[in-house]
């Protein structure tokens, strides 16, 4: 079965094409995006907002710090 549906393969499709063209902005800086795994991203949050099936996030872990002696 597969991980993603339709409508949030279209809304990461359309993101890209933004990006490509250089009309792409990020969140609340509206900084144009760059990076293809930026762009790719937004179009998964896009496609979540409005219920299309995407996996969840991972949670971030804490990363174990090494202690020095």
């Amino acid at each position: 079965m597969a991980k993603y549906g339709k409508k949030a393969s279209k809304k990461v499709e359309k993101a890209m094409h933004e990006r490509k063209k250089g009309t792409l902005k990020s969140g609340k800086s509206g900084k144009k995006v760059t990076s293809k795994k930026q762009a790719i991203a937004i179009g998964l949050s896009q496609a979540r907002k409005e219920g299309a099936k995407v996996p969840r996030k991972k949670s971030s872990s804490k990363k174990s710090s090494s202690t020095k002696r």
